[in-house]
């Protein structure tokens, strides 16, 4: 399902034609309308099994914390989701790299990259915000602290993976070649019965990427980003543009400036496509967005960025809007 969606998003962009920055509504999956209450749950793709596990947090009276913890775990441990944890495509040496972070309503984070053979990179995350005076730790310095936290060390590399990556290695392609089939990061936001919010993170990155590269997910600000005063934001899709720009603070600010949450995520694809009006059509970024009355919001590059939403018991997937090709 993964491969083809992405797919999907390569030909409807070749397909596509038109005028720079002219919005097409999608004809099939409207944006979602405005929220009649919370609590409220939303996540990029159709991660429909993470935003239940999440829910299921909340409606047993759990904290936006929690959920949005246990709902990253739900396709870190799939070895089905590519790009997320346990079965995702590794770089361009044949080994597994994970990205997450985790944010709370009180302004805490935490975050860990370049993290091997961890399978629940968003639980180490946690740990890291709450166990220690850092935000942010990587590569083997963040393995051995997963280790002494009591996570198992496991072999994050599939048959089905690691095929694919010889494959790749056969017909010597570019590092980390952007091919809309190797980026569906999973950026989830909750907010629970308390009216507080909270967001994670977390992918296995860019396929066939240079060792060591690290994307924005585990970026406070750039991969996701909250603020209980105003709302939340995430990011999915190729991490260098979403960097550049830090994507998700700035809808978080644009929001506490009195933008919807579909006016900031619009900006925030604007601020990218302005600053790279001829490479746009070769990659896919796509933002959500939720403010604090639990208001959803929704923009990418490209048409077939979905997400899937939860409020008072419906669970339902959208397409957002995207700039025309």
């Amino acid at each position: 399902m993964e491969f083809n969606r992405r797919r999907f998003l390569r030909n409807s962009a070749l397909a596509g034609t038109g005028l720079l920055g002219f919005l097409e509504l999608p004809a099939q999956h409207p944006a979602a309308p405005l929220t009649d209450g919370i609590p409220v749950v939303i996540a990029t793709w159709d991660n429909l099994k993470a935003v239940q596990a999440a829910r299921s947090v909340i409606e047993n009276g759990g904290k936006a914390l929690d959920a949005a913890e246990a709902g990253a775990r739900v396709p870190e441990a799939d070895p089905g989701d590519r790009s997320v944890g346990y079965g995702g495509l590794p770089d361009a040496n044949g080994i597994v790299t994970l990205d997450a972070c985790i944010m709370d309503h009180l302004g805490n984070a935490g975050s860990v990259a370049c993290l091997q053979h961890i399978k629940h990179p968003v639980s180490v995350a946690r740990k890291v915000m709450e166990e220690t005076p850092h935000v942010m730790l990587s590569g083997q310095g963040a393995l051995d602290f997963a280790l002494e936290q009591g996570f198992k060390k496991e072999n994050l590399l599939t048959e089905e993976s690691k095929k694919a990556w010889e494959q790749w290695s056969k017909e010597k392609k570019p590092f980390g070649e952007t091919n809309f089939e190797n980026h569906d990061t999973i950026g989830i936001l909750a907010i629970d019965q308390a009216g507080n919010i909270a967001g994670a993170c977390t992918t296995s990155g860019m396929a066939y990427k240079r060792h060591g590269r690290v994307g924005d997910s585990p970026i406070i600000g750039a991969g996701m980003y909250v603020d209980n005063e105003v709302g939340g934001a995430c990011a999915t899709g190729v991490g260098e543009y979403v960097m550049k720009t830090l994507g998700s603070f700035l809808i978080v600010e644009l929001m506490r400036q009195g933008s919807t949450p579909q006016q900031a995520c619009e900006e925030a694809i604007r601020r990218i496509v302005t600053k790279h009006p001829r490479r746009f059509r070769d990659f896919q970024v796509g933002y959500l967005a939720l403010n604090k009355q639990g208001e959803p919001g929704a923009y990418g590059t490209e048409k077939g960025f979905e997400y899937t939403l939860s409020r008072k018991g419906d669970q339902s997937l959208y397409q957002a809007e995207h700039y025309l090709k």
